[in-house]
């Protein structure tokens, strides 16, 4: 979750002006359109989508050799992700945004962006740990680090299909009760595709064809998200608020490698995981 959340900030920041097109309307072109004053932002993806050619995820301190597990060393390790791609499902704008700030109640102004996102596929190539080159950022006129050496495979790569969504934010003060408010539906569900899970010592894999994850109570397989998330001073904390089950089927489920006889498949019927809350931090 930790390399995901990071995963997610590294792929919004490599969003550019050559990656996509932006149309912004001015406040009196909006204010015609809309009735109200306020910002609007279009961003749709060109060609291509997004890509990332490598993306490393640095651990500057290594395992610490006080923790008494074998092999750790307090040398920089780091994940290293071959290749990221983002696209585009359907026409229009992948990301539209609705701003606005307003002065709130007791002088606690706030801005608040309204989101919504259409659906995109996403291919995450092969994800692995290598020795980090060195054990901090040297090089500032470039912004290079890297790695030293060929990284161990961790996973093979995946893909992902996520349906539309939207969310709300808030910056200053926060009358909804946290910064991000995930309160929507994403609609199709989630699939996770060609995941491959590698065992160095053992040379073998596991490797899952799909993994379909639905809401239930519904014909449309759409997942209720309900979450909200917060910056706190022990991290990044995400509360789930959904009471909907979930569907999870896991098709083709391969034990040595991707090309071995598949064992059958895993279906797990109205899966809930209540009010859990994740919190992510640094140590």
């Amino acid at each position: 979750m930790k390399m995901f959340t990071k995963l997610v900030l590294v792929s919004s920041m490599a969003i550019s002006a050559n990656a996509m097109a932006m149309q912004a309307m001015d406040d009196t072109a909006l204010s015609a359109a809309t009735g109200q004053d306020g910002i609007n932002i279009g961003i749709a993806l060109g060609a291509g989508g997004i890509s990332i050619d490598k993306l490393y995820i640095h651990d500057n301190d290594g395992l610490q050799t006080a923790t008494g597990i074998t092999g750790a060393t307090g040398v920089a390790g780091a994940i290293t992700i071959d290749g990221l791609n983002i696209t585009q499902v359907g026409t229009g704008n992948l990301l539209d945004l609705v701003i606005d700030s307003d002065a709130g109640t007791g002088g606690d102004a706030f801005l608040n962006i309204a989101a919504s996102v259409g659906a995109v596929n996403v291919n995450i190539g092969s994800i692995g740990v290598a020795a980090s080159n060195g054990s901090s950022l040297t090089d500032t006129v470039t912004a290079v680090r890297g790695v030293t050496g060929t990284p161990t495979e961790i996973l093979s790569g995946l893909d992902l299909s996520l349906g539309a969504i939207t969310a709300n934010v808030q910056l200053g003060a926060t009358p909804q009760g946290a910064m991000i408010k995930l309160d929507s539906t994403l609609q199709g569900g989630l699939t996770i595709s060609n995941l491959g899970i590698n065992d160095a010592a053992g040379g073998g894999q596991i490797f899952l064809d799909n993994i379909y994850v639905r809401g239930t109570g519904n014909t449309t397989g759409d997942l209720n998200i309900n979450t909200d998330i917060s910056v706190t001073t022990n991290g990044l904390r995400l509360q789930n608020n959904s009471t909907q089950g979930m569907n999870v089927y896991i098709e083709g489920v391969h034990l040595g490698s991707s090309g071995a006889a598949s064992i059958g498949d895993v279906e797990i019927q109205g899966l809930n995981v209540g009010t859990s809350t994740i919190t992510i931090s640094g140590h």
